[in-house]
């Protein structure tokens, strides 16, 4: 059940989730066109930039010294005010050299929020109540990448990459200002580790981590490029694309959350992997555009299921090691990020199909290392069994 304590922090994860997909959606429905029509950039020129992107993800394990000198909520509000100051000065520096510099900004304050915000969902709600919890804010994200998507499309009507950018990163930088002002905290929750946690019983999700950020950039630079490159997607049919994407993911991200709870993380796991390889190899294939774009809205649906490692890590890690864990596994899944839209965008130059066959191979690997997922629940437990009906009504509610 949602106690009356754990309702600010609710409240608090779902005013910066919806900040953070804005500012998110905002500059990846952007960043593409921005890149070749204004900056001329090729495939090798995004890939660098990309891989600017994630370096401030591969050193999320730096979180856990930040949180010594300030509490982590704290540094989950600068986290969406700093996205929004990159977001917003995006327009501003319309060089190759701007663009990296802001991508690094807003890189920056995205990824040190979702370290903060795994960390605090994982240890403010129980693992019964957690998934539903991930789903909700999943949905909420969706629901606020779809409002995005039709701030952005309006402002396309009489406003330039520049203005664009501006306001979507004030609205963004205005969030996080607002949460600098709240303390949804409480006392009742296990304190933790202020050090980095590397454990021989953690490997696997350490396993599973490293492997879906390297299946997350392929999906994230790649798919995207390819709808706007090969088949020469406008501004405005990106901006539909995202929004039918986030409109299907705002209803089904729910029902995500009550099926790891009612089939365990395994089993989704193995949906999610399976469904990876085909989608790449139909990347790599087709020359429909209406196929590689419903084969991008699935690849997103699919990659929704990942919530499934963070909830099997609350399964079998100490309450103690969470902030730590986060922090580091979130490294972990951003080691790849450093090099790999790099290495893409250079075999992108030679054919554009073998990022996409390296996604199927990551996909075939992930589904075989999914199956040693093992927990204390009982993945044919239902979820009467596991949450009561009250609990489930009023986290939807909430």
């Amino acid at each position: 059940m949602i106690s009356a304590e754990q309702k600010p922090m609710l409240r608090f994860l779902a005013v910066m989730t919806a900040a953070s997909m804005v500012g998110l959606q905002g500059y990846t429905i952007l960043f593409n066109n921005y890149a070749v029509e204004v900056i001329k950039l090729d495939g090798n020129g995004v890939g660098l930039i990309q891989s600017i992107r994630e370096i401030p993800g591969f050193l999320a394990l730096l979180a856990v010294f930040v949180m010594l000198i300030i509490k982590e909520h704290r540094l989950a509000a600068l986290s969406i005010a700093l996205l929004g100051i990159g977001t917003g000065i995006t327009g501003l520096l319309p060089t190759f050299s701007g663009l990296a510099f802001t991508t690094l900004v807003m890189s920056f304050g995205f990824h040190y929020y979702e370290t903060t915000n795994q960390s605090l969902t994982l240890q403010y709600f129980s693992k019964g109540v957690s998934p539903l919890v991930f789903g909700r804010l999943r949905s909420l994200a969706a629901a606020s990448s779809i409002a995005s998507g039709v701030l952005i499309w309006a402002l396309g009507l009489f406003l330039d990459y520049r203005g664009t950018f501006l306001v979507v990163g004030g609205v963004v930088f205005l969030a996080g200002v607002w949460g600098l002002f709240q303390d949804p905290t409480h006392t009742d929750v296990p304190p933790q580790r202020q050090q980095m946690i590397l454990k021989r019983k953690y490997l696997l999700y350490y396993i599973l981590t490293f492997l879906s950020g390297a299946r997350r950039q392929i999906f994230t630079v790649f798919s995207i490029f390819l709808l706007v490159k090969m088949f020469h997607f406008s501004v405005r049919e990106m901006t539909l694309l995202f929004i039918i994407n986030n409109t299907v993911a705002w209803i089904l991200n729910p029902l995500i959350g009550k099926a790891i709870i009612r089939f365990g993380e395994r089993r989704i796991s193995s949906i999610e992997y399976g469904g990876v390889v085909l989608i790449f190899l139909v990347y790599a294939y087709t020359d429909s555009r209406i196929m590689a774009a419903s084969m991008y809205i699935l690849d997103n649906i699919l990659f929704n299921f990942s919530v499934a490692i963070r909830t099997y890590f609350q399964k079998i890690g100490d309450p103690r090691d969470v902030a730590s864990s986060m922090a580091v596994g979130f490294t972990i899944n951003h080691i790849s990020a450093v090099f790999l839209p790099a290495v893409g965008g250079y075999f992108w130059m030679t054919s554009y199909r073998i990022p996409f066959l390296a996604g199927a191979v990551l996909g075939a690997v992930s589904l075989i290392a999914a199956q040693f997922m093992r927990s204390h629940h009982e993945p044919d437990e239902p979820v009467e069994a596991v949450l009561p009906a009250y609990t489930v009504a009023e986290v939807e509610q909430a």
